[in-house]
């Protein structure tokens, strides 16, 4: 009998916490990181859960803007000149239960120096990443999964990776058709480009769920080149 009621009373605070609609992530606190005096070449960004914008740097300063509490917080760490920043999670099981925190708090806001880094990765989960009008020097990597992966007049000058699942890719490249060795990987769903070799530059996209619509801008010209 003690037994049936421990797991009564178990599943009606399943159902409360369900449908108060509270949230166990704690208290919220808006944060900055700036580079300052600090220097780096790469940036990145490991978190789940959160939606990413990258924009480039108005002062050529690393400038990262976000939400943490004592529940959900970031390392940020600096490791032979790579930013890292990686979100934690301090929770117990059952903190786990109940809403998402407002979509306030789950987006980080991302400034970088523009054609002055190395290289850029950001992977997130559930949430979108939206970059825009940015340039480094070598390898962009986008990785969503569960969410868009956005973007407007990328430029990388090597490889640019772009990685959605349950989600799209969609927006724009800079280059021509014939800067680009393409790679196309595409599951239910279609895809605006198809596999090309002879690029000195590298496009990969690879979209589970979704579609890939990519625009390749000339800098001459500032019109789509069609494939």
């Amino acid at each position: 009998m003690k037994k049936s009621v421990i797991v009564l009373m178990v599943i009606l605070s399943f159902a409360f916490l369900m449908f108060s609609g509270c949230s166990n992530s704690g208290t919220f606190i808006n944060k900055t990181f700036s580079s300052e005096e600090l220097i780096f070449n790469s940036v990145i960004l490991d978190v789940s859960d959160r939606e990413v914008e990258v924009t480039a740097s108005p002062d050529n300063q690393i400038h990262i803007d976000y939400f943490e509490s004592e529940k959900e917080y970031y390392d940020i760490s600096n490791t032979n000149g790579i930013l890292n920043m990686t979100l934690v999670f301090d929770k117990n099981w059952t903190d786990y239960i109940g809403t998402k925190a407002n979509k306030k708090y789950r987006t980080i806001k991302l400034e970088i120096p523009n054609k002055l880094l190395n290289n850029l990765t950001v992977t997130t989960t559930n949430e979108k990443i939206k970059v825009t009008e940015l340039e480094v020097k070598e390898n962009i990597s986008l990785n969503s999964n569960g969410g868009n992966v956005e973007f407007e007049k990328l430029s990388a000058g090597e490889i640019i990776n772009l990685t959605a699942k349950n989600g799209n890719i969609k927006g724009s490249v800079i280059g021509g058709w014939d800067d680009y060795t393409i790679k196309i990987s595409i599951k239910k769903g279609e895809s605006n480009l198809v596999d090309k070799d002879g690029g000195e530059k590298v496009l990969i996209a690879d979209c589970n769920n979704g579609d890939i619509n990519i625009n390749l801008i000339k800098m001459n010209c500032q019109t789509k080149c069609n494939s």
